[in-house]
């Protein structure tokens, strides 16, 4: 575990992607690609940087039959992942990145029970934003499996949160629609029943889990509940703008490439 998380950790330092993890966790072996995820988290904590939240993958059935499994899977998000809205983010800073338009939940209580209902997740939630996550992967040319994107903190990256909060019964957490544009024009849409159903109900699923692991969720962390449309690959040089319908929209651009 320790080679496989050291091969990852390396990957982010340098920018190179590695291969695949095949020859170091074995296939479909779930358990030991969180180990791997969990070294690496741990490694992050002891240089400084601080858990925030934990973000959601694997929330499309499509995307769960391709990789193999029947349920999503987790990273945690780190306070430097953080990108301000309307914020820049460099080349240097990424390999290989895609962007998904999100709705992110900012907790108001701890959920430390992994009993809990749907009735105390809504409570839980103090408001919520629309989020981009920019997702990469340390994996060469994205040739993931369960275990490669798990044991890669879900193929996690940066993420940039809407500045105008939402209480949940400001829009229809189920049910608003989603536009991704990229220089304005459209490249990717869906709605929040893309997600599990319900981003509540991907976040439910979520806050039950990290209980579980014993690292539950807590007060003024922030959730990312997975995509509500198809990722798209990011272009250098280009704006890219979620909107969903009721809670706003959130932005990020994405400097040019150089040659020097």
């Amino acid at each position: 575990m320790h080679q496989a998380a050291r091969r990852l950790f390396e990957a982010e330092r340098t920018g190179a992607p590695v291969s695949p993890l095949s020859d170091l966790i074995g296939p479909g072996d779930i358990e030991a690609a969180y180990r791997v995820q969990e070294l690496n988290t741990k490694r992050a904590l002891e240089a400084g940087r601080r858990l925030v939240g934990c973000k959601i993958g694997l929330t499309s059935v499509a995307v769960q039959k391709q990789l193999g499994v029947d349920q999503p899977d987790y990273g945690v998000l780190l306070d430097d992942m953080a990108v301000p809205d309307g914020g820049e983010v460099r080349p240097g800073r990424l390999i290989q990145p895609k962007a998904e338009a999100e709705v992110a939940f900012v907790l108001g209580r701890d959920l430390t029970d992994e009993h809990i209902t749907v009735a105390d997740m809504i409570r839980a939630v103090e408001f919520a934003l629309p989020a981009i996550e920019i997702v990469d992967s340390r994996i060469v040319d994205w040739r993931i499996s369960i275990v490669d994107t798990i044991a890669d903190n879900a193929s996690s990256a940066l993420y940039v949160l809407g500045s105008s909060p939402r209480k949940l019964d400001a829009f229809d957490v189920s049910g608003c629609e989603m536009t991704f544009e990229a220089d304005g024009q459209k490249v990717s849409s869906g709605a929040g029943h893309a997600c599990l159903g319900s981003p509540i109900s991907a976040a439910l699923w979520l806050a039950r889990t990290m209980a579980r692991m014993g690292r539950p969720l807590k007060a003024g962390d922030t959730i990312l509940s997975g995509a509500l449309g198809p990722m798209v690959r990011v272009e250098w040089g280009r704006r890219m703008e979620a909107h969903i319908a009721g809670l706003g929209s959130v932005r990020v651009s994405f400097a040019a490439e150089t040659n020097s």
